[in-house]
């Protein structure tokens, strides 16, 4: 099939000296490339020269009416490529060899999925991405009830390449990357925002086969919702039903608490009062921020060597003495306030998740959880604080992050 002309890349200086180069995928799909400040990359790149198939047909949601959660119905998920050898690798640069969807070399790349469960709402220039026929009319239409209604699932899903290389996560990267990826999330957080339809955006990492990655490639994602979350809904009607300043009293009182296992000038992590898993804790800034757009650039320096130093004691946390643990499966949630709704009282935090429970075991969701959002823990958090503190403590320091 005939395909556009990729676009030439444009380039932009951001925070932290990170450049971004902006083209376009032999599909139209959009891609950006974050160079390290004193990268060793050239700023030429690679046109994407592949015969890429059409792009699919924005997915379709369906309102569950008993519990009014949007569920998309996304077909075109189906058969995406599961756990591909080095030499197939499709978050890799691309070589003769190996047609991946990164056409050049590059620091940190972030590029829209070729699989998406959330599609455009408007056509492109070059008509490569579809219309949507029966978008969403807003939040108070999305909050009516109704058997059998539907929506085009409007949005966008984007991959973010941590690096260029096969295996690792974030918590492998250096200070310096991990910088540019925190750029990285803040500039697509708001060029996300302002597009038509969107009303959250949710930049996450999933790390490890236990949690169903199916690439590990080090990545993560950027989802942008027609919808408010559920999770977020029921956290703006607690706000409602409590105090506007809700996440200022909870870091107050977590600060004030065995739980906090890092602080530094601007974030503290803490497991939290209720954490459900058998590891879990939270990071969230010293002010109220709603999003990595409207974080200073002395929070986001101090984030990349803290959020690293937690990372690596996640690691750390089921290791024996004098061995290396197997990578630790975790899901990096970082919830962001609402588009729209809430800026003023959620505030931007990490929820980082582990099912593993001990070296060699899992916990599962079974019937109460799964089925009846019932939870039961099997760690006290004051327990879960103090075992990550002492593997935090078992780590290399990392320069930047508190002691």
């Amino acid at each position: 099939m005939n395909t556009p002309a990729p676009t030439a890349p444009t380039t932009a200086l951001l925070g932290a000296g990170v450049v971004r180069h902006r083209t376009t995928l032999a599909d139209g799909r959009d891609l950006f490339y974050y160079d390290d400040p004193g990268t060793a990359l050239g700023p030429d790149r690679a046109v994407d020269a592949r015969t890429l198939a059409p792009r699919p047909d924005t997915a379709t949601m369906r309102l569950d009416v008993l519990t009014g959660d949007w569920i998309t119905v996304a077909s075109n998920r189906q058969n995406r490529v599961m756990m591909p050898a080095a030499d197939a690798d499709p978050l890799a640069p691309q070589t003769p060899d190996n047609p991946s969807e990164v056409p050049s070399r590059y620091d940190v790349a972030v590029f829209e999925n070729r699989s998406p469960a959330f599609g455009p709402a408007l056509a492109d220039a070059v008509g490569t991405a579809p219309a949507a026929t029966d978008p969403p009319r807003g939040l108070d239409d999305l909050d009516a009830p109704g058997l059998g209604r539907t929506r085009t699932a409007i949005g966008r899903c984007e991959v973010v390449c941590f690096s260029p290389e096969h295996a690792g996560s974030f918590g492998t990267q250096t200070v310096t990357r991990a910088r540019t990826v925190i750029e990285a999330w803040a500039d697509r957080t708001q060029a996300l925002s302002a597009l038509p339809g969107i009303q959250q955006v949710f930049p996450f990492e999933n790390r490890g086969a236990e949690i169903g990655v199916t690439l590990p490639h080090p990545h993560g994602q950027i989802y942008a919702y027609p919808y408010v979350t559920p999770r977020t809904a029921r956290t703006l009607d607690m706000i409602d039903r409590t105090a506007p300043d809700l996440f200022a009293r909870i870091l107050d009182a977590e600060q004030g608490s065995e739980r906090v296992v890092l602080r530094g000038e601007h974030w503290t992590a803490f497991v939290p009062f209720a954490a459900r898993w058998p590891l879990e804790v939270h990071l969230m800034p010293h002010r109220h921020v709603p999003d990595f757009a409207e974080t200073s650039a002395a929070e986001r320096d101090e984030l990349a060597p803290l959020y690293l130093r937690l990372l690596r004691g996640v690691d750390a946390l089921y290791a024996e003495p004098g061995q290396e643990a197997a990578p630790t499966p975790y899901i990096a949630a970082w919830h962001q306030a609402p588009v729209r709704v809430g800026r003023d009282s959620v505030r931007l935090h990490l929820q980082l998740t582990s099912p593993r429970r001990a070296a060699d075991r899992l916990k599962y969701l079974a019937g109460s959880e799964a089925a009846m959002w019932a939870w039961a823990a099997e760690v006290t958090p004051e327990q879960g604080a103090e075992r990550l503190r002492d593997a935090i403590a078992r780590t290399t320091p990392v320069d930047g992050a508190p002691a």
